[in-house]
């Protein structure tokens, strides 16, 4: 079981890797180049909010998020589409894609292109062996790696024009903090 902690009283960690937004469709190549080397990357994707109830099902993912240790690419695709290139990267066996939650939002990525999602991780589904009965991530950060992650984006415009630097922090944190939660969890296995 890991220890209870609570960092709320403590600034929030985020990724100081460097982060990539891919906004231009030129830009796909290069990412999915990189990304195609790694082994294992955290994952998420982020939705611009509804308030309306009756509009929440309107909204397309609007941002996709991989990210290693040294570097998070944030695909903007209500700009650039979901490329099939990005998409391949998605059906990569070799490759684990590790996410929190990542039930609906592999169903959204699949109403913009069908891909057959392989090798993906959803630690919701193994949290719960670690003694973690909470499944939240920013819960899943405090109990297995001792850090405090701000969740104060969520809730923005993921379609605005430009992302704003919080936006762009926030976003790569929350899928570099998968990938560093799994990795903590096989060390301690």
């Amino acid at each position: 079981m890991m220890e209870n902690y609570d960092g709320a009283n403590e600034p929030a960690i985020s990724f100081d890797g460097k982060i990539f937004v891919i906004d231009t469709i030129n830009a796909v190549d290069a990412a999915v180049a990189y990304l195609s080397q790694q082994s294992l990357l955290g994952f998420d994707t982020e939705t611009k909010p509804s308030f309306n109830p009756e509009d929440s099902r309107i909204h397309k993912v609007a941002l996709l998020q991989l990210a290693d240790d040294k570097r998070a690419y944030l695909f903007r695709l209500n700009k650039i589409g979901f490329p099939k290139q990005l998409a391949a990267l998605l059906a990569n066996k070799q490759i684990m894609k590790v996410g929190a939650a990542i039930h609906d939002d592999i169903r959204l990525l699949r109403k913009l292109a069908y891909f057959s999602p392989e090798n993906f991780l959803d630690l919701q589904n193994i949290i719960e062996r670690y003694g973690i009965p909470h499944k939240s991530l920013k819960k899943m950060a405090e109990a297995v790696l001792h850090i405090h992650i701000s969740k104060g984006q969520r809730l923005t415009n993921w379609e605005a024009d430009r992302l704003t630097e919080p936006q762009q922090r926030y976003a790569a944190t929350d899928a570099w903090v998968c990938r560093e939660i799994y990795l903590k969890l096989m060390i301690n296995d």
